[in-house]
């Protein structure tokens, strides 16, 4: 192979990469840079390793913060106050009491008027402001639980209280349908016997003439 011929396949395939590396930048997206990821690469790669860096930064001119802007004193006592909370008794008085709160309450009352004979503390009132009862509440309503649990007492099947129980048509159920106690289990023994032994002869219990 002569030089002339090697020089034009080198030329002929130094053409073919230039022309393929043109393409390729051609085709691939810049996203908005206008340069593709290799140039991008190149160039991030040039500044990394490069000693002086970025001339136009380095001219770049920073002025100083300014200092922060106070108001005159006698605007600053014109301003109003911070709302107080209203989420306690001391400040709201509509504010709900805790029973915890009722409690130590009473407690303070009755300690308070202990020496005094008209005074009459509402935890022994029963059904009062903190819905307790008295002894004898307590065993009339124990006497009346007693009876319910014996059945002294006949709960209404009509009325529907919760929407979880079933409707009242289907718990009223006939007194004939409650005598029923249905077929004798003797007499299901019996035809139960019957068909297994004509179950091996081929014949029908209910045709006696086969």
């Amino acid at each position: 192979m002569s030089m002339t011929q090697s020089f034009r396949m080198y030329r002929t395939v130094a053409g073919i990469s230039f022309a393929c590396l043109a393409l390729s930048a051609c085709t691939s997206p810049t996203y908005g840079t206008g340069k593709s990821a290799s140039e991008q690469l190149l160039d991030d790669l040039g500044n990394a390793t490069s000693i002086t860096g970025d001339q136009t930064k380095r001219n770049v001119k920073y002025n100083p913060r300014p200092g922060l802007v106070v108001p005159a004193q006698a605007r600053a006592e014109q301003l109003a106050q911070p709302q107080q909370s209203l989420a306690n008794r001391e400040t709201n008085p509509q504010w709900p009491e805790t029973p915890e709160e009722a409690r130590e309450r009473l407690r303070a009352e009755a300690e308070a008027n202990k020496d005094n004979p008209n005074y009459r503390s509402p935890l022994l009132a029963g059904n009062g402001t903190n819905g307790q009862m008295t002894e004898t509440q307590k065993w009339e309503a124990f006497r009346k639980a007693k009876a319910d649990a014996q059945g002294g007492t006949v709960v209404n099947t009509n009325t529907r209280k919760y929407l979880t129980d079933p409707p009242v048509e289907y718990r009223n159920v006939s007194q004939d349908e409650l005598a029923d106690l249905g077929e004798p289990e003797l007499k299901k023994e019996k035809e139960r016997k019957k068909k297994a032994a004509l179950a091996g002869t081929g014949k029908s219990w209910w045709n006696p003439f086969q």
